[in-house]
């Protein structure tokens, strides 16, 4: 079962961080960050929102492990993952009940763009044509991810991109 004290102590480790050198960045003391990452005991709510901004996660995800897809983040240089190992999600859902998932690795995107290529239309669904892929991928290069686009259609067709 994930807990909260694991994801701490995972999102912690990830930062190359020491529980003491967190401790001394909220305040704590070092126990305290071990009880917490050993489920003893939980953050004080005040501190979840400067436990999330140094960890790098939104509160939801840290309390609860729920990714925010809301939310766009640009990631530093060092925190960017390789472009290898990056997938944009495409969700389409149409108003007469059509739910598409489209998972495509970022390279594949990238090719495409190199070669001319132009992306299949996920499910003949005209809302995807207004979206720029190469923009898109321009933005992913610069570490941007998160929910980049989400379009809905004046005929209730709704389309979202979603990178990590």
């Amino acid at each position: 079962m994930d807990t909260i004290g694991k994801r701490i102590s995972e999102y912690r480790k990830k930062k190359n961080l020491k529980q003491d050198e967190l401790a001394e960045m909220l305040g704590v003391s070092p126990q305290a960050v071990s009880k917490w990452e050993n489920d003893l005991s939980c953050p004080d709510i005040s501190l979840l929102p400067e436990l999330s901004r140094i960890l790098g996660v939104s509160i939801d995800e840290l309390v609860a492990g729920k990714k925010e897809e809301s939310a766009v983040t640009l990631l530093p240089e060092e925190q960017r993952k390789d472009l290898e190992k990056m997938m944009i999600r495409i969700v389409v859902d149409s108003n007469d009940g059509d739910h598409v998932r489209v998972n495509l690795p970022v390279m594949l995107v990238k090719i495409a763009i190199d070669t001319g290529m132009s992306l299949p239309q996920v499910a003949g669904n005209e809302v995807m044509k207004n979206i720029d892929f190469a923009q898109i991928f321009r933005m992913i290069e610069q570490g941007v991810i998160g929910n980049l686009v989400e379009v809905e259609s004046a005929d209730g067709n709704t389309v979202k991109v979603f990178v990590e």
